[in-house]
């Protein structure tokens, strides 16, 4: 199999990086993905940066012992945990959520106000400050959203309860007079419904997962790995939980866009697939 045979690894702590592959499947419709969400250990918004750290590395090293031609970290609080440490450890192009969407919410805020929603982990460890210090006319504001994500993996996208815990977490995104927001977790384009009503039509969504996907479609090219030809590509699809739940979420989610998924064991001690098929 050559380089541009290889299929492009997709780590996330959970389900929300399925946003991610999404948006990677609509750009790069003739590549090969192979999809991990750390389902066992998630979420890792409330977990310490060095845990993050920690258990990011062994689903990137799984991917890579996979044979993958690229890495997409599709969580934020894993780029932020992890994205210097895995650059220097893997001879593969690797992408992220967090850089790609700071850039394009540069170019799209009017008024250099710009908020970022995310987990609290994103919001402690601070990359987002560090991504917009290339850009100092920028005034951010970060605020933690939790609740975001039960909601999200709950199926619910509506309704009076996620109003007004929106409305909440909204509120100083709001009194700062930002006109862009960035959805700085991997789960919040399937709230962006409810976001945007609360923040209104002049504010401007970014969405890291999209940005994520033409960051990576941009590297591939620029490395000479990216596939031209149409194709029948194939999507595979591994949780370190339970492969039935994975699935039942999943399409909960994003329908019968994921299918077929299998349960491994990433840890370092004993990293095997196990026998939970579907």
């Amino acid at each position: 199999m050559t380089n541009l045979d290889r299929p492009i690894g997709v780590f996330d702590s959970g389900f929300g990086g399925l946003t991610v592959l999404r948006s990677l499947v609509e750009q790069l419709p003739n590549e090969d993905f192979i999809y991990l969400g750390d389902t066992a250990r998630a979420p890792y918004g409330p977990r310490a940066i060095a845990e993050v750290r920690q258990f990011a590395l062994e689903g990137l090293d799984y991917l890579v012992d996979q044979g993958v031609k690229a890495l997409v970290i599709a969580c934020n609080s894993a780029s932020s945990a992890v994205l210097r440490d895995a650059r220097e450890r893997y001879d593969v192009p690797i992408t992220e959520v967090v850089l790609p969407a700071a850039s394009r919410a540069v170019a799209a805020t009017r008024n250099g106000h710009v908020g970022v929603v995310a987990t609290q982990s994103t919001v402690n460890s601070r990359s987002y400050d560090d991504a917009f210090a290339i850009a100092p006319h920028i005034t951010l504001t970060a605020q933690a959203c939790p609740r975001f994500v039960e909601f999200v993996e709950a199926g619910i996208t509506g309704g009076d309860e996620l109003l007004s815990v929106a409305e909440e977490y909204l509120e100083p995104i709001k009194k700062a007079r930002a006109d862009t927001l960035i959805l700085g977790c991997t789960h919040y384009p399937l709230l962006s419904g409810v976001i945007g009503y609360v923040l209104g039509n002049g504010v401007t969504l970014v969405s890291s997962a999209e940005a994520c996907a033409q960051s990576t479609y941009a590297q591939l090219t620029q490395a000479g790995l990216l596939r031209h030809q149409p194709r029948e590509a194939t999507r595979t699809f591994l949780t370190t939980g339970d492969a039935r739940d994975f699935q039942g979420i999943g399409r909960r989610l994003l329908g019968g866009f994921v299918t077929n998924a299998t349960t491994v064991n990433i840890e370092k001690e004993n990293a095997d697939v196990q026998e939970d098929h579907l």
